[in-house]
């Protein structure tokens, strides 16, 4: 499964890909801004949004694509370790 992280701590954006690792999924990490994030997201199985520590123009693009694209999407208020095992185990668990 590949999986895109939006938002976040930066200080466990390591933490974040090791997670999911664990759960057999690719990861790309996005914790800060950057420029030409529509393209960066690419087809992945899953966004996962972390809104409390994000900027509302990350949330705004991710979900754009997630709409244009048929990507299933979770937003979750808190970007802890507990929160992304979580939601990767019930993501999993799906299919």
């Amino acid at each position: 499964m590949n999986v895109v992280v939006i938002g976040g701590n930066d200080c466990m954006a390591c933490r974040y890909k090791a997670i999911c690792k664990e759960f057999s999924c690719k990861a790309k990490i996005f914790t800060q801004p950057k420029g030409n994030l529509e393209g960066l997201i690419g087809s992945p199985d899953l966004i996962i949004i972390f809104t409390n520590p994000v900027s509302h123009e990350m949330v705004k693009v991710a979900k754009k694509e997630a709409a244009r694209k048929g990507i299933l999407i979770v937003q979750s208020h808190c970007g802890s370790a507990n929160s992304l095992r979580n939601i990767l185990l019930s993501a999993t668990n799906k299919g």
